[in-house]
């Protein structure tokens, strides 16, 4: 799906704000339509945020269902036949929208944006009434799964299979936009080099006939080149390439009929050659973190602020990748690692597909729970479900030069009967919508190279390690042997993929300081580290090192979670530990010697 850009033939109005919302606790609001009129008891709430956080009410904090969304619109006068549209950043996780009286828009899926045509529903120049109903739910239908359950006092409790807060609300921009009749709707860019030469070939699709072609600009806004026809190549000369730590974008302004639509790109090339990570042909190195959009209120809520600010965090540290751990960010964080420069892992919400990890006792102590893939659990209608969350994930991103990985889940139940099965089709069905770029999924720790049956299938090899924290806790040599014989193991199951660790490091509290370096401290942080960078730089297979997590955050009430997970290199608000500086001391080194 298309951004939505400001152009000479389309306009862009932000209806971010504060907004009513009422909550929904029966469950009741579609039976009785609320959607057809206004909202009888609704309290402010500002868009975009989660609404877990804002106020001190428990029962918005932990609802299980819906709640409802509505403001007034004044609808922006039409010419010469434009339609207009309202979009969605995110709704999380479900969505129904109606304008005035009328549904116009459904969508499920929490974290990628959807988009309605309300031309006839609405009188250019009058006032509507938006009014947007959210559900949190998950099932084992869903993306990520989950269930509900009900205590024996009544309380509906959501159960989800992941260690992140169930943030939920509008998390991202809401807009209006105009464009016109015959439209831009559809834009792919793929670039390769030919010596200085950037070659870049274009598709476009449009909605109603018209004659199409294409300009290049460079970052000046000076053309470069040109092309005609709604398939093509053009060649840039002497290229200007986007690249690690140097985040140059051209624009591709493409002209359909009377529709302008600038689709930024930058000019590169990714590969896997030689069990290297190549970026332009030269090895690339991942430095950096998983991270999550987590912040103090705002929950989930995209915050311009806080995203330069996190940026800015990582740069000072040395870093120069992230994961998008453990779903689709904001389309502004993409577009800010674009001008940055930053290399990006671009994860599905295909979290917790895996029933062992989080119950029959398993490491969170759950309830008893079926196997992952069966037909009550993980099945082909939660695959389907999976499979068009991939595919709406990388039409969304895929002309972003920064993302250089698609994951499509993070540590599924990939050791067990089914996980073949059910991964195989999906690791298929990325690579159909994008054969430039590899696949893979995020390694859980105990599907190691003895059980695992999925990892030959993709392109890279993605490791979350945490020997000396969850296992061998306390006792770094024995951690350090295990992480090292593992490694051997995967060098011979998958001997040509590279491998990246993509989680590794222990829960540490702010301000902790020991002599022994005991767990939960900040110098058993440290120590951590450094036994693991040591066995990295002792293997070349090993491409990359995100540790897990650039920042504390939120997760759901636990005897093993006090407020929330306390892996970041920095708190929650951001204050460095002690462990920031020394791997800032290590990543400054490396990028010196790695040149990115």
């Amino acid at each position: 799906m298309l951004r939505t850009r400001p152009s000479p033939s389309r306009t862009v109005h932000n209806l971010d704000g504060v907004w009513d919302l009422q909550v929904d606790s029966a469950n009741v609001g579609l039976q009785e339509s609320w959607f057809s009129g206004r909202l009888t008891n609704p309290r402010p709430m500002p868009v975009p945020a989660s609404y877990n956080d804002v106020t001190t009410d428990n029962e918005l904090r932990d609802l299980v269902g819906w709640v409802w969304y509505q403001r007034a619109v004044d609808a922006p006068r039409l010419v010469d036949g434009d339609r207009l549209f309202v979009r969605f950043g995110s709704a999380t996780h479900a969505a129904k929208v109606w304008v005035n009286d009328a549904e116009v828009a459904e969508h499920v899926g929490g974290y990628l944006p959807f988009e309605a045509d309300i031309t006839d529903q609405i009188v250019p120049g009058e006032r509507f009434r938006l009014t947007v109903a959210v559900d949190n739910r998950l099932s084992w239908q869903t993306i990520p799964p989950g269930f509900v359950t009900t205590d024996r006092v009544g309380r509906a409790h959501m159960n989800y299979l992941h260690d992140f807060y169930n943030y939920a609300g509008l998390h991202r921009s809401v807009e209006l936009y105009t464009r016109p009749a015959v439209a831009v709707t559809d834009v792919t860019i793929v670039t390769t080099i030919n010596g200085t030469t950037g070659v870049v070939d274009y598709t476009v699709e449009t909605d109603g006939a018209g004659e199409v072609s294409v300009r290049v600009l460079d970052a000046n806004d000076v053309e470069v080149a040109r092309g005609s026809g709604a398939k093509g190549c053009v060649e840039v000369p002497d290229a200007h390439l986007w690249a690690p730590g140097a985040g140059y974008l051209y624009t591709l302004e493409v002209h359909a009929g009377d529709d302008v639509y600038p689709q930024p790109f930058g000019i590169r090339t990714v590969e896997i050659k030689d069990k290297k990570f190549l970026i332009n042909g030269k090895e690339f190195y991942f430095r950096g973190y998983g991270r999550h959009e987590d912040n103090l209120v705002r929950g989930k809520g995209h915050d311009n602020v806080m995203m330069v600010h996190d940026f800015e965090l990582m740069k000072w540290q040395g870093a120069n990748s992230f994961r998008t751990s453990h779903y689709p960010y904001s389309e502004e964080v993409m577009d800010y690692a674009d001008r940055e420069g930053f290399v990006v892992i671009d994860e599905t919400a295909a979290v917790g597909l895996n029933t062992a990890l989080w119950g029959g006792g398993g490491m969170w102590g759950g309830a008893s729970l079926p196997p992952t893939f069966s037909p009550e659990t993980i099945n082909d209608e939660t695959r389907a479900v999976h499979e068009a969350h991939i595919r709406e994930l990388i039409a969304r991103d895929k002309n972003h030069p920064c993302v250089a990985v698609w994951s499509i889940a993070n540590e599924p139940d990939s050791g067990v009967d089914g996980a073949r099965e059910y991964f195989a089709p999906l690791i298929q069905a990325a690579r159909d919508a994008d054969p430039t770029r590899p696949v893979g999924y995020v390694n859980v720790g105990y599907a190691t190279p003895d059980k695992e049956r999925v990892a030959d299938l993709c392109d890279l090899v993605m490791l979350n390690r945490y020997y000396g924290w969850y296992s061998e806790n306390n006792n770094m040599p024995l951690a350090e042997k295990n992480l090292r014989d593992e490694l051997d193991g995967w060098l011979k199951l998958v001997p040509d993929s590279p491998i990246i660790f993509t989680e590794y490091g222990p829960d540490t509290l702010a301000g902790l300081r020991d002599f022994h370096a005991w767990p939960w401290s900040e110098d058993y942080q440290i120590a951590f580290f450094e036994v693991y960078h040591r066995v990295f730089d002792e293997y070349p297979q090993v491409v990359g090192e995100q540790m897990w997590n650039f920042a504390d955050f939120q997760t759901n009430a636990g005897i093993i979670r006090v407020d929330g997970n306390k892996k970041g290199m920095f708190t929650r608000d951001r204050k460095p530990k002690a462990a920031a500086f020394s791997v800032r001391e290590r990543w400054l080194r490396l990028r010196e010697e790695q040149g990115s």
